[in-house]
């Protein structure tokens, strides 16, 4: 495949670039200039009119999202795919982002859910084993927006201080470029709190779920043996996720994010995971807390991630509330406070568990050590625990697989114990 050329932004005699540069004198929240730069076929405009030029990449057309950020150094592909990023147009600091290509091993769900991709540096042919297609052709397939030789540094200060951004990605082939009409969809967008977005990537079905984790030898394998049977709620649920279950020895029922206690007790679970997902909690609690109210009655053991632990902390009479920036990134420092160890995680979170919310008989045991924003909980009396990071490490690191025997161990107890 031709190499995608990708020109970066035009720059003054410094070498800095103008496509998102304050004129002096101006804040940084200050609307930067309209004027389109030669051969610009792509544009990011948000709501407050700052246009940031750019290539086309993917698809043309237009999405409007909220603009948020990822400092991961790997694992584009996995992060693009991962259906917490609904509603979202994800930045990328790592400059070099298709330099390995795309495969079809490393998806995490079928349909990305993502608005939108922006990058800093043209796209080179790629440079890996196991690429089978460029990004650029992958983002047309999957129909997505991106946008390259964008200052994705100073996006990123941009989010940084003043937050997340709702915006509008623009590609069109010919240039033609309506900024004023961008900035209205930006604008009316009504933005992610208050959205319940799980509704929108769950699964539609019910299915069965025994694929194991990938080896450099044989790829992913097939459970043989299972010990125990998990329902897995799927919010958004990531494929690696199921994968790590799977490798711990369980078999996976995967339920609708609508399915009923009933529904999943008719399975007769062994265990309750309650999977990733994307949106306000709050707005998809309305249906997933009472369902998880009912079955954290029946004393079975429960482990929540991400949206799942958000969701869980809701059901027990917690409250959850909107970031500033939220975390999204592999290299997010977390403490468990109940073995002392220091984890290095990986996250993507825009919504947060008021710690000082929980109530008695549930316990804060880990905490972010960027901002000290809860990280996990458990309930003393329950086998219940769950984290608002990815153990799952897909992308990396892989620190927190222990929570996954964390949950066998639960599993194992009740099996005993029956």
């Amino acid at each position: 495949m031709p190499q995608t050329q990708i020109e970066s932004p035009p720059s003054d005699e410094t070498g800095a670039s103008l496509s998102a540069r304050p004129v002096s004198g101006q804040s940084a929240s200050t609307p930067l200039s309209r004027q389109q730069p030669s051969g610009a076929t792509a544009a990011l405009v948000l709501a407050d009119g700052t246009v940031f030029w750019g290539k086309g990449l993917g698809a043309t057309g237009t999405a409007v999202g909220e603009v948020c950020f990822n400092t991961s150094m790997t694992g584009y592909q996995e992060i693009i795919t991962d259906p917490s990023y609904a509603g979202q147009i994800i930045t990328f600091t790592f400059p070099h982002i298709g330099n390995v290509g795309t495969n079809p091993e490393d998806i995490e769900t079928t349909t990305p859910a993502a608005r939108g991709v922006v990058i800093r540096m043209d796209v080179t042919e790629p440079s890996n084993w196991r690429a089978v297609q460029h990004l650029d052709a992958w983002l047309k397939s999957q129909n997505l927006v991106g946008i390259a030789g964008v200052d994705t540094r100073a996006l990123t200060r941009r989010i940084r201080d003043l937050g997340a951004p709702q915006g509008c990605i623009a590609h069109s082939a010919d240039g033609n470029l309506a900024i004023d009409d961008y900035k209205s969809e930006a604008s009316a967008w009504a933005g992610l709190e208050g959205m319940d977005l799980a509704a929108e990537v769950t699964t539609r079905q019910t299915y069965s779920w025994d694929q194991t984790g990938w080896s450099i030898a044989d790829g992913y394998g097939s459970l043989a043996h299972a010990k125990h049977h998990v329902v897995a709620v799927d919010y958004g649920a990531k494929r690696n996720i199921l994968r790590c279950l799977a490798s711990e020895g369980c078999r996976v029922t995967v339920v609708s994010a609508s399915a009923t206690a009933e529904e999943i007790l008719s399975h007769e679970p062994d265990g309750i995971f309650l999977s990733n997902g994307p949106g306000d909690p709050a707005a998809t609690g309305l249906y997933a807390v009472p369902t998880l109210r009912a079955l954290l009655d029946k004393n079975l053991p429960v482990f929540g991630i991400c949206l799942g632990h958000q969701i869980l902390a809701l059901a027990l009479g917690a409250k959850t509330h909107k970031m500033h920036l939220g975390h999204r990134g592999g290299n997010h420092p977390v403490k468990d406070l109940t073995t002392g160890k220091v984890e290095i995680t990986s996250q993507n979170h825009g919504f947060v568990v008021d710690a000082k919310s929980l109530p008695d008989g549930v316990e804060e045991t880990h905490i972010s050590l960027f901002d000290k924003t809860n990280e996990g909980l458990r309930v003393k009396d329950r086998p219940v625990f769950s984290v608002q990071y990815h153990p799952e490490a897909s992308p990396g690191p892989q620190d927190s697989h222990y929570l996954f025997k964390r949950f066998v161990n639960l599993l194992d107890e009740r099996a005993q114990k029956t």
